[in-house]
C-alpha cells in the first residue's frame, strides 16, 4: 500500500540544494522514514539522479551497525562521493550515531552535498534539533495522515464512515495494514507503551514511571480543557492520593510535547491582543494513540471532533490558539458584570485569521445562540466559521457566520476561504 504524501514531499522539494541540513521530524511511526527513502528517493530517480549519486542509509538496520561510529560513517560518505557533481545524503534514525552533531556539520560547507535526516524521538527530539543547528538546518514536520490521506487509502465506500474509522484509530499510517479492529487497537496500544513511553523514559532516565503513565491517561481524559500544573497537582492529590508537584507535572508535559505526542494551545485575549500564559489546553497529536491509552473507553465525538480539528489546522500550517472574549454586561439588577466568552480556537497564518467553534451538532436554537455568542462578540472583520458534525451543507447564516460540516472542512483545502 502506497500512501502519497504531496505536501511534505513539496516541502523537502523546496529546500532542495540549500547548504542547510534538512531535518525530518515528527512522531515515531507517523511515516519519516517512507517519505525520505521511499517517496524523496522515487523524485530523485524521476529527476534523473542516478543510483551512485544517492547515499542512503538506514542507521537502524543492524547490517549497518559499523555506521553508527562517526569516523567510519564518515569516511563511508566520503568515499562514495567520487566527482563534483551533488550527492544527496539521506540518514535514517541519525540519532544512532555517536556525536551525530559533528558528522552532520562536517557536510554544512561541502557543496556537492545535500543532506536529509530523520531521528527518532528518544535521541533527536525538537529541542536538540534547535540547540544543535541553529541558523544551519531546516525542519520538516510530518504529521500523522491528514484525513484527506487517510481516505485515500481507506477501504470505505464514503467518506463519512471513513471519518468514524479515523477518529477512533487516527492517522499513525501502519493502522491501515490491519483489517481487524482489534488488530489495529493492539498495535496502537503497543505503539504507546513501547515505543513512545520508554523512548522518554530512557531518555531521561525517569525512574517513577507510574507518574508518567497517569499524567498521560489524565491529559487524555481531559482534551479540549484548560488546565495547568497546578490543577493537575490538585488532581493527583484528591484522586491518586499522590505528591507529584507541579514543577514535575511541568517538566513531563514539555517532554510528551517534545516527543510530538501533544501540543500545548495558549489562551488568548482578542479583545486585549495578548496571550494569556495559564491555563491552557491540550490536544494529542494522534486520536488513535489518544484512544489506544484509554483502552478506548472515552470515544466522545465532540472533544474527539475538537482534537480532529485542531490537528487538521495545525498540519494546514496554522498557529492555533484558546480565544477569550471579555465583555461587561448589565444583570437583571441593572449592575455590571464582567463575563468571558470562549473562542475554541483563534487561527493565524501569515495576515490570515479565523476565528472558529468547534460543534457536533446544532439541533436547536437555544444550541445555536450558545455556539454563536462568543464569536459575535468579537468585533473585527476576520471570518467567523463553525464547524459541524454530519452532512448538513455549508452556508453562511445572516450574521455573516460560516457554518461548515465537517467532511466539506476536511476534504477541501480552500474550506476555510468561503
Amino acid at each position: 500500500m502506497e500512501i502519497q504524501r504531496p505536501k511534505y514531499l513539496n516541502q523537502i522539494i523546496s529546500v532542495m540544494h540549500t547548504s542547510n541540513i534538512k531535518v525530518i521530524t515528527g512522531a515515531r511511526r507517523c511515516g519519516k522514514s517512507y517519505l525520505l527513502f521511499e517517496i524523496f528517493k522515487h523524485y530523485l530517480h524521476d529527476c534523473g539522479i542516478d543510483e551512485e549519486h544517492v547515499i542512503a542509509i538506514d542507521l537502524e538496520d543492524r547490517r549497518n551497525k559499523k555506521y553508527r561510529d562517526p569516523d567510519n560513517l564518515l569516511e563511508y560518505i566520503d568515499s562514495k562521493m567520487q566527482d563534483d557533481k551533488m550527492y544527496y545524503i539521506l540518514l535514517d534514525e541519525v540519532q544512532m550515531v555517536a556525536e551525530f552533531e559533528d558528522v552532520l556539520n562536517s557536510y554544512i560547507k561541502v557543496k556537492n552535498a545535500d543532506v536529509y535526516v530523520t531521528g527518532s524521538n528518544s535521541k533527536l527530539l525538537s529541542k536538540d534539533i534547535v540547540t544543535e543547528f541553529r541558523g544551519r538546518s531546516t525542519e520538516i514536520r510530518v504529521h500523522p495522515l491528514s484525513f484527506v490521506e487517510y481516505l485515500s487509502a481507506s477501504k470505505h465506500a464514503n467518506a463519512y464512515d471513513a471519518l468514524r474509522e479515523y477518529m477512533v484509530y487516527g492517522g499513525m499510517p501502519y493502522t491501515l495494514t490491519y483489517e481487524r479492529a482489534e488488530d489495529k487497537a493492539n498495535y496502537l496500544k503497543s505503539l504507546f507503551r513501547r515505543v513512545y513511553l520508554k523512548d522518554i523514559q530512557e531518555r531521561y532516565d525517569i525512574r517513577n514511571d507510574n507518574d508518567l503513565e497517569e499524567l498521560v491517561d489524565v491529559i487524555a481524559s481531559s482534551i479540549g480543557s484548560l488546565t495547568n500544573p497546578t490543577k493537575l497537582q490538585n488532581t493527583f492529590k484528591t484522586v491518586k492520593n499522590s505528591t507529584l508537584k507541579d514543577v514535575t507535572i511541568k517538566n513531563y508535559l514539555g517532554l510528551l510535547e517534545d516527543a510530538f505526542l501533544i501540543e500545548k494551545s495558549v489562551r488568548y485575549d482578542i479583545k486585549g491582543k495578548k496571550y494569556i500564559s495559564t491555563p491552557a489546553k491540550y490536544y494529542f497529536e494522534d486520536l488513535g494513540l489518544r484512544n489506544a491509552r484509554l483502552n478506548f473507553r472515552q470515544v466522545e465525538e465532540s472533544h474527539l471532533m475538537e482534537n480532529l480539528i485542531y490537528n487538521e489546522l495545525r498540519m494546514r500550517g496554522y498557529s492555533v490558539d484558546v480565544g477569550q472574549v471579555e465583555t461587561f454586561e448589565k444583570n437583571s439588577e441593572g449592575k455590571t458584570i464582567r463575563k468571558n466568552f470562549e473562542v475554541d480556537f483563534v487561527c493565524n497564518l501569515g495576515a490570515k485569521r479565523f476565528y472558529i467553534q468547534s460543534a457536533l451538532d446544532m439541533p436547536t436554537p437555544e444550541k445555536v445562540e450558545q455556539e454563536t455568542n462568543s464569536l459575535l462578540r468579537v468585533n473585527d472583520s476576520f471570518q467567523k466559521m463553525i464547524i459541524v458534525g454530519g452532512l448538513a451543507p455549508s452556508h453562511i447564516n445572516e450574521d455573516g457566520i460560516v457554518i461548515i460540516n465537517i467532511i466539506d472542512f476536511l476534504t477541501k483545502p480552500e474550506s476555510l476561504n468561503i
